[in-house]
């Protein structure tokens, strides 16, 4: 996947979903987690952005790889690494962002100037 399709895939995924009339609903009455296909809550951003403040440079890297749609082992490859220590490298990026999917953690790279 070439960058430029990666950045249009990760955009498509935040575009807001077919919106609600304002009138219909009080907005303390709308939920605060976002249903499928919808973007996450903006209060999801912040949190992930402190913790993009907690990652080494070795884990920046690798977000910025995972945005640029490598996969474990194409990063492992080019980075003289194992896939294991990828994913190992993965999981603790996922534990201080709170980003789980690959498509959050390319949406935090984006926001964050990393792409």
């Amino acid at each position: 996947m070439s960058l430029a399709a990666a950045a249009e895939y990760a955009l498509l995924l935040t575009a807001p979903g077919p919106q609600l009339p304002t009138t219909a609903l009080p907005a303390t009455a709308l939920p605060a987690t976002a249903l499928p296909g919808q973007a996450a809550p903006a209060a999801a951003l912040p949190a992930a952005a402190s913790g993009l403040g907690q990652l080494s440079a070795r884990e920046r890297e690798l977000i910025t790889l995972v945005a640029q749609g490598r996969t474990n082992a194409q990063i492992a490859a080019q980075l003289y690494i194992s896939v294991r220590t990828v994913s190992s490298h993965l999981d603790r990026i996922r534990d201080k962002t709170g980003c789980r999917r690959r498509a959050d953690l390319t949406r935090l790279a984006l926001t964050a100037g990393l792409v």
